[in-house]
């Protein structure tokens, strides 16, 4: 009868998952109960307080605009497509005519997906009122 140890070859990676999956539920957990014993309940009045001379604080809506969320997913698509260019520009002279017109095709898909958002008014900032 072979030991169960040496059974599977892949027995040390499972014992490694399930020790480490245990001592991240008890970190979760212990991360919890000591963010909740050890917050303080009433900082509000804290909050609120002036700070030496400042001014008198006015408590604000914690609203941020769905318009800068649109901005920040427009800039990560079009920054992350930029630096697919880069792999190109260094190997050009070996794509030659192929890797070129495929670049112009990618840069117009570029253009068309710039020109929509822009018609679309994505590019333009709202004050929120």
């Amino acid at each position: 009868m072979e030991h169960i140890s040496t059974a599977n070859p892949y027995f040390g990676v499972f014992v490694l998952f399930v020790i480490t999956f245990g001592a991240f539920i008890a970190t979760t957990v212990a991360a919890r109960w000591a963010s909740r014993a050890l917050a303080a309940k009433d900082s509000e009045k804290i909050k609120l307080s002036v700070y030496e001379c400042g001014p008198q604080v006015t408590k604000q809506p914690n609203r941020i605009s769905p318009q800068f969320y649109l901005f920040a997913l427009l800039f990560l698509l079009f920054d992350v497509e930029i630096i697919f260019m880069f792999p190109w520009a260094v190997d050009f002279r070996v794509l030659g005519w192929f890797g070129f017109v495929e670049m112009l095709m990618f840069i117009g898909l570029l253009t068309i997906g710039f020109v929509y958002a822009w018609k679309k008014g994505a590019l333009e900032w709202h004050n929120i009122k």
